[in-house]
């Protein structure tokens, strides 16, 4: 499997707290990797790093060989838009948009005239269970619906990974699983890799590999045979 993200060495300190205390991660196609710890661990730092939100104090991060870290703020946030893609615990769906333009807001913010933006954001609603649902506006949705089409607008770019920072946090145990089921097997399906931090095992053990954080290093590294 080659290498679609790698972070090498990566130390981050916020005055005398330490978060990452030099971290070596890599994330290849289709894989999917879950990042748990307790609070404060440096998980969620780790997956900001690796996402190119917050630069490292110390090591590098690579996407396709090539370092992110160093680049200027422009070409980096132009790289979050066009190659990577974001699910967050609450949605941030914009809520005077309906379902179809809150997907389709990546690609045109990337220059896509609307008509052809809104026609490809329409392709996810069927597999990801929101045939129908197009027109409403995030507050007519249940909350795993909303959380399906944060997961539609994440893929809309075709992006090389997919950052999910507990995603299922605010939902009950049976949307949980049904949610990380469909992110997980979308991911797969469309050949981008998947980062999420979580810290619920049972939506860890949907991932391929499960990472341990703890005190800002690596304390533990699981492995699963996904079906």
């Amino acid at each position: 499997m080659s290498t679609v993200l790698a972070g090498y060495g990566l130390v981050k300190k916020y005055g005398s707290t330490t978060a990452l205390a030099g971290v070596d991660v890599e994330v290849g196609e289709r894989d999917s990797l879950a990042i748990m710890g307790p609070s404060g661990s440096g998980k969620s730092t780790l997956l900001h790093t690796l996402a190119g939100i917050i630069r490292p104090d110390g090591g590098q991060v690579l996407l396709r060989g090539e370092r992110i870290d160093r680049l200027g703020e422009n070409r980096l946030s132009a790289l979050r838009r066009k190659r990577f893609g974001f699910v967050f615990q609450f949605g941030q769906l914009l809520p005077e948009l309906p379902a179809e333009e809150n997907v389709a807001l990546p690609l045109m913010l990337e220059g896509v005239p609307r008509a052809q933006a809104v026609e490809r954001a329409r392709r996810w609603f069927t597999p990801l269970g929101l045939e129908g649902l197009e027109g409403r506006r995030p507050g007519q949705l249940s909350g795993g619906q909303a959380q399906r089409v944060a997961i539609a607008r994440a893929l809309a770019v075709e992006p090389d990974v997919v950052f999910a920072d507990e995603p299922t946090g605010a939902l009950d145990q049976r949307t949980s699983t049904e949610v990380v089921q469909l992110l997980t097997f979308a991911t797969r399906n469309t050949g981008a890799a998947l980062v999420m931090v979580t810290h619920d095992a049972d939506v860890a053990a949907h991932c391929d590999r499960v990472l341990q954080v703890r005190d800002g290093r690596i304390s533990g590294h699981s492995q699963y045979t996904v079906a």
